[in-house]
């Protein structure tokens, strides 16, 4: 029993003190410190009585009193103490005394003029609510007494001193910092004894001593005051009202803020403004508070990195969670997520993220997904398949076609955490039927794109039932940029291939397109037969190196980052995806340039030509833009199997002769010149192997009769196919219309009436 009162109150204390080196803070010892139950960092303050003389004593008291009593958004806050025989224990938020602060941030380049504004201007607003509104003198304004706490944010402590400006009513008085520290003399004004001076005027002197030492460094003596040394010029007439010999010139410290304040003044800035509406931002309207979102995206790269993570953040994600302030906080938002860690992304900005993407604003959506490549990183496969994947499918539906153009380029960053059901049935479901029903050509363009850099997570089967019937799909397209994606589909993809599939898919498709109109389609399209035919070229020679070609074939879903060595074929670079976009709408799928528009959440009306399509290094993304012929890639045949990709066959049914027929119906050379008719220019004509000319349209028969056959001749190809069932239904509608019209007979005599 006679234990359980002897206990040491100290053990009991639920904070803990960390075995760190402490600091010197005046009579007290600052330790750094955590709370035992939940670890949150703290300060703890510590003095010792032993240690302390009587006056000492009385003046820790008296601080121990009026801190717990006090408090103020820029005075040092009260968390909890211990009071003992011993020892006291002062616990306030985490924070590091100013002078520790400053020699810091000088060893890193030393502190900018914005976090020293935003400082002083703290201080003094603290000075102000002593003198003006609780009537109380501080005594011990200086360096020491200033504090910083994680946002980088001055606070006002050191209250040892602090008395009533008409005296203690108990009687009692504390010493002055000069009777405990004769070291502090230097800081007293010359004019103690002016009984004619304003309560204040002591209280300003030593604020000019604050800021003289905030810039130049610890002050020797009380002369130096006079030499300005680095102040700032836009701070040095306030500074000199400050510690002016005239007590009854220095200003009240509510006055000197607001001449601080005044434009051109050395506290009106962009940071001291943010800071400002940040602290009432709760009462702002919601009109000002979308302004300052969009204001404070420009701001942020020049605030301090702390000041970011500790103030706001927190207030980013307050107006998200309580203020409804919409897509308008994202760009900000991963401003600031650039300065956490790891483990702080994920707990902070995560689950804000997660929440948005079920979000129906499409401005928030559109966002999200043009800015995917920030956060994607800190996103587990879990959440993305689960929280994240079943939203951002709703967007290949869209009526809006931006939504859906970056819905396409998004599945680039998701496709590597997606898993089987997701990647290999959900996601190709959509992309079948974006790339052949969509209206929009740079839209069934990047859909290509984008099946061809994201092949190697796709599974062996999926391979080879999506591959070769996506990219020869494409290549019928009737927008060029489409038709070269299909064609560097397949060259970036040669990897997955067989032999066998080689010779009897890719090249019959490919030769198909050695006459297409547009030179850059015709250039991808010669590299890559090329290409293949070298294979087959090095398996005739040496039957053994088969398995070595195929080796890929049959392969699992490769890991994220292993198609980085072929990425290059669509998009040069990664680091952005926007600033990938063409900012020409094409004006045609076609390909001949028109004027356009697009609609006006999108892209700004514009044209462009074939050759803006394609580049030497591959395809880039398209924007979109409703053109003149884009509806018509809705004849296309929409009769898919359940996969959405085993439609090749009525594709070529219906589509033979028509994938290029917006370019085929472009005036010729020779009519555009104006030649006498007959006459044609030697290049518009091509020679076959009799030396008999051939001109560019029977090329396109050609091309898909006998070439194929040199690739694959046991095997007849879908092209004379579909061209003999053509054939073999004209002459049926010829015979049945002969039919009809032997069956009405003669026409008889008296059936017309005569003149």
């Amino acid at each position: 029993m006679w234990s359980f009162f002897a206990r040491d109150p100290v053990k009991d204390f639920a904070y803990e003190i960390l075995p760190d080196s402490p600091e010197k803070s005046g009579i007290w010892t600052l330790h750094r410190g955590k709370r035992k139950t939940t670890g949150d960092p703290v300060s703890v303050f510590v003095y010792e009585v032993s240690q302390g003389t009587e006056q000492q004593t009385q003046l820790a008291k008296a601080a121990f009193k009026r801190m717990k009593t006090l408090r103020h958004p820029n005075i040092l806050a009260y968390v909890d103490g211990l009071e003992t025989d011993k020892s006291l224990y002062l616990v306030t938020e985490q924070v590091t005394p100013l002078a520790v602060h400053l020699k810091a941030q000088a060893e890193t380049g030393g502190s900018g003029e914005l976090e020293v504004s935003w400082g002083m201007h703290q201080i003094v607003k603290a000075v102000s609510f002593l003198v003006n509104d609780c009537h109380l003198l501080h005594n011990n304004l200086g360096i020491w007494a200033v504090f910083v706490d994680r946002a980088g944010e001055w606070k006002l402590g050191a209250l040892d001193h602090v008395t009533p400006e008409q005296g203690d009513p108990s009687g009692v008085s504390l010493p002055s910092p000069k009777a405990v520290n004769p070291d502090m003399e230097k800081y007293d004004p010359p004019d103690t004894s002016n009984s004619g001076a304003e309560k204040w005027a002591g209280e300003v002197w030593r604020l000019g001593c604050l800021i003289w030492e905030v810039f130049n460094g610890p002050l020797t003596r009380t002369s130096a005051l006079r030499s300005l040394g680095k102040i700032p010029k836009s701070l040095v007439p306030h500074y000199c009202e400050l510690v002016g010999a005239n007590p009854r010139a220095r200003p009240n410290p509510a006055r000197f803020l607001q001449n601080c304040r005044a434009p051109g003044g050395f506290l009106s800035n962009s940071f001291v403004e943010s800071n400002l509406f940040l602290e009432e931002i709760q009462i702002k309207e919601p009109a000002e508070k979308q302004q300052f979102f969009q204001d404070l995206n420009e701001n942020l790269d020049s605030f301090p990195e702390n000041f970011c993570k500790h103030k706001v953040l927190p207030q980013l994600l307050t107006a998200f969670e309580f203020g409804n302030a919409g897509a308008v906080i994202l760009t900000p938002l991963f401003k600031v997520g650039k300065f956490l860690s790891a483990e702080e992304y994920q707990q902070k900005i995560i689950p804000v993220i997660v929440k948005m993407f079920s979000s129906t604003d499409r401005a928030m959506r559109i966002r999200l997904l043009q800015q995917m490549e920030q956060f994607i990183q800190y996103l587990n496969e879990a959440a993305v398949n689960s929280q994240i994947f079943p939203h951002v499918v709703h967007g290949f539906t869209d009526t809006n076609p931006a939504i859906r153009e970056q819905t396409v380029k998004s599945m680039l960053l998701l496709a590597p955490k997606l898993n089987e059901t997701n990647l290999n049935q959900e996601l190709m479901r959509h992309f079948a039927r974006l790339q052949a029903r969509d209206e929009q050509g740079p839209i069934r363009c990047n859909t290509t794109v984008c099946l061809g850099k994201i092949a190697s997570y796709l599974n062996a089967g999926t391979r080879e039932r999506v591959l070769i019937s996506a990219f020869s799909r494409a290549t019928k397209d009737p927008f060029p940029a489409s038709r070269s994606a299909g064609v560097l589909g397949f060259a970036a993809t040669h990897n997955y291939y067989s032999v066998t599939e080689i010779a009897g898919r890719i090249l019959p498709t490919l030769c198909a397109v050695t006459v297409d109109p547009n030179k850059n389609v015709r250039d991808q399209t010669f590299k890559a037969i090329k290409s293949f035919l070298s294979k087959l070229e090095a398996v005739s020679e040496d039957p053994n190196k088969l398995s070595e070609i195929e080796k890929d074939v049959g392969s699992c879903a490769q890991p994220a980052g292993a198609s980085s060595s072929w990425a290059g074929w669509a998009v040069t670079g990664m680091s952005s995806l926007t600033s990938k976009l063409i900012r020409n709408t094409p004006g045609a799928d076609g390909g001949s340039a028109s004027d356009s528009s697009g609609p006006a959440s999108t892209t700004n009306q514009a044209s462009a030509t074939d050759e803006e399509s394609t580049t030497n290094k591959g395809i880039k993304w398209y924007t979109t833009g409703r053109s003149s012929s884009a509806m018509a890639v809705k004849t296309q045949s929409s009769d898919w199997s359940s996969s959405g990709w085993d439609a090749d066959d009525s594709w070529s049914n219906e589509k033979e002769g028509q994938g290029q027929s917006s370019e085929t119906d472009v005036t010729s050379t020779s009519t555009m010149l104006d030649l006498p008719e007959g006459v044609r220019l030697a290049s518009e004509y091509n020679w076959d192997s009799s030396g008999k000319g051939v001109t560019q349209n029977d090329l396109f028969s050609k091309s898909t009769t006998f070439f194929p056959r040199l690739c694959f001749l046991s095997d007849p190809s879908k092209a004379e196919l579909s061209k003999k069932k053509r054939e073999e239904r004209r002459k049926e509608l010829e015979a049945k219309r002969a039919e009809r019209k032997a069956a009405k007979g003669p026409l008889k005599l008296g059936a017309r009436k005569l003149d």
